[in-house]
């Protein structure tokens, strides 16, 4: 009787076990394939009116993005675009976006991204099928701004604007960034950054280049200071 009993508890166990591994929360983020064009989607210019009526009750945050993100299946988003956006919130900072278009180069592609919710630079880029995964264009932190800021091109930038700063890139959706496979089979892409002086509505004091660098496999090997713009002509 004792074994009958033991056996019917390791019965039930497994398969509580296997029920909640099975289970994806909505709010979780999906495992994604190799990223494509399929991903792309492009907004009906009703979308962003419906989803603000259908979500703006919606708390706390996560709900909204939740019932953001289901709005674009109703829709008519692609069923990749809808994990797309999923994935993308982590390395976004929670933002949502969309993607816009997409550029494959190998064996790290190019994606850009449009985020709706956004009051400024409503247009990023991130490198997909890379390792990691996603990785944001526009995260400040992965630049190299060291050795931007000891060069003396920054230096004199500085003097003459004091509250100067990289700021993110707001991409226009169709410029591609340069991108170079180097003798040793490493891959890379230029992407310049806007210069500004404290503040988004402030002067701009040119930009600042950099290269994003990708072994031969794809792995993110960090970024280099490549150079600066002079500011525009006043």
């Amino acid at each position: 009787m004792k074994s009958a009993l033991l056996a019917f508890a390791l019965l039930v166990s497994s398969l509580v076990t296997f029920a909640q591994t099975s289970q994806t929360p909505l709010s979780g983020t999906p495992v994604m394939g190799q990223i494509t064009a399929t991903s792309v989607w492009q907004m009906p210019s009703t979308f962003l009116g419906a989803a603000h009526k259908a979500c703006d009750n919606a708390t706390p945050p996560p709900a909204f993005a939740d019932c953001f993100i289901n709005q674009m299946s109703k829709a008519g988003a692609a069923p990749a675009a809808v994990a797309f956006t999923r994935m993308l919130q982590k390395p976004s900072g929670g933002d949502l976006g969309i993607m816009s278009g997409f550029n494959s180069v190998g064996p790290v592609d190019v994606a850009f991204i449009t985020y709706p919710l956004r009051a400024n630079t409503n247009y990023g880029l991130v490198f997909v099928n890379g390792t990691p995964k996603i990785i944001n264009a526009e995260d400040l932190k992965l630049l190299d701004q060291a050795t931007m800021q000891q060069s003396p091109q920054f230096q004199n930038t500085k003097n003459q604007f004091p509250q100067v700063a990289v700021w993110p890139g707001d991409r226009d959706g169709t410029t591609w960034p340069n991108s170079s496979k180097n003798p040793d089979g490493t891959l890379s892409f230029t992407l310049g950054y806007p210069l500004i002086n404290g503040c988004h509505a402030c002067a701009r004091a040119g930009f600042a280049e950099f290269n994003w660098n990708f072994s031969p496999q794809g792995k993110f090997l960090g970024t280099s200071f490549m150079g600066m713009t002079p500011p525009p002509v006043q």
